[in-house]
């Protein structure tokens, strides 16, 4: 399935969420304290330097103070450069170590039911609860996942029409909506 994506907000970073699924799960790891579309552009950045795409093992292998450089060249890859290229090596060995080094297996191994791929997604290294419904709903809503009662194991990010998370964006429409409801929730919070 040919996926049309609009997460970065640059074609190429785009381009290589839809096509490399180690590219998504660094994308979703990258989501936190920076705007989505930054962490969503990460992935093109690291493959572009190290210039022979994402290859797990590859990556897990690098010296941790070699990656971190290459994440923290300007632009650098999240505003934290050096624990998020800890982060993305740690997600690559285990990758590597459990899956073969295929991505995509965490969700396509067994024919796993959306309960399966939550826990699977729950497991890696840099995901909680959240970011793991949110990506499965991400698999579910752009990428056509069929994993049997995804939207259920995705809580309230696999409602359909819901503007929660990076899950929802589809254009710059959705996008705006989904920053403009993240605000609200956030000034509900304050108030209590």
């Amino acid at each position: 399935m040919t996926t049309t994506l609009h997460l970065a907000g640059e074609a190429g970073a785009d381009e290589l969420l839809a096509a490399e699924p180690l590219a998504l799960l660094i994308g979703m790891l990258l989501d936190q304290q920076i705007a989505m579309e930054t962490a969503f552009a990460g992935p093109k950045k690291v493959a572009d330097r190290l210039g022979d795409g994402l290859d797990p093992r590859h990556i897990a292998s690098i010296d941790p103070d070699a990656f971190a450089a290459i994440c923290a060249e300007p632009p650098a890859v999240h505003r934290y450069p050096g624990s998020m290229a800890k982060r993305i090596q740690a997600l690559c060995a285990y990758i590597d170590e459990h899956y073969d080094g295929v991505a995509e297996r965490l969700w396509t191994d067994g024919a796993p039911d959306g309960r399966e791929v939550l826990r699977r997604f729950k497991a890696l290294p840099g995901y909680g609860d959240q970011k793991a419904r949110i990506l499965l709903a991400l698999l579910g809503k752009q990428f056509g996942l069929e994993a049997e009662g995804w939207r259920a194991a995705a809580g309230e990010y696999g409602e359909e029409g819901a503007r929660r998370s990076i899950a929802d964006v589809v254009d710059e429409q959705t996008l705006a909506e989904v920053r403009a409801n993240k605000k609200a929730m956030k000034a509900a919070a304050k108030k209590r």
